[in-house]
């Protein structure tokens, strides 16, 4: 009877040991893309033995899944609406990347080609940011205006992380988010003036 009890102490080392396959896989995910990014390098980046990946998430779909739910709902719980389209835009730049869920995006830029249920991810995290895009505008098609930023927002990212096209590349952060945040200020009309972050 002893034997089978779970103490507190081995509660809290799964609970780190889960985190840390989720930190690692987050970062690996976000460099990589889904295909590229190995278990093995997962596990070992986590510290642990992969076997602990798939007692812990059963499969690294389910993982990835997980990861981009995580980021996804993370950006959107600190994040406040009005700072919403600056703080994805950031992350996909690779400024403020370090943010929690500042990875969301170009994780799943980078992951898009790999499977339906890649895109079932994709699709699930792209819905929640439309939503609270959509809130920021009082048109009546203010759903439209928000796929339409979301759009734009991942077209930059796709411009930037995966075809590398200059100037856009290498541009400074803060000059693309204050263009793109000035531009779409008359789409989607709840965004602060341009510039509003440092």
């Amino acid at each position: 009877m002893m034997g089978t009890t779970v103490t507190e102490g081995q509660r809290r080392d799964a609970r780190d040991t889960r985190r840390r396959l989720l930190e690692a896989a987050a970062a690996l995910f976000a460099e990589r893309g889904y295909e590229r990014a190995t278990v093995r390098d997962i596990a070992d980046r986590a510290g642990v033995n992969q076997a602990l990946l798939f007692r812990y998430f059963g499969s690294k779909r389910a993982l990835f899944g997980e990861v981009i739910a995580h980021n996804g709902e993370e950006q959107l719980r600190i994040t406040p609406p009005d700072e919403l389209l600056e703080a994805a835009l950031r992350g996909l730049l690779g400024h403020g990347g370090r943010e929690p869920g500042g990875r969301a995006l170009a994780t799943l830029l980078r992951s898009v080609d790999s499977g339906d249920e890649i895109g079932t991810a994709v699709r699930a995290i792209s819905d929640d940011y439309a939503r609270v895009l959509a809130s920021l505008s009082s048109a009546d098609n203010h759903e439209l205006r928000a796929d339409l930023a979301l759009s734009w927002l991942l077209g930059i990212g796709m411009m930037r992380v995966l075809v590398g096209k200059e100037p856009l590349a290498d541009a400074d952060p803060d000059e693309v988010c204050a263009l793109v945040t000035a531009a779409l200020g008359t789409l989607l009309d709840g965004l602060p003036a341009a510039g509003g972050r440092p």
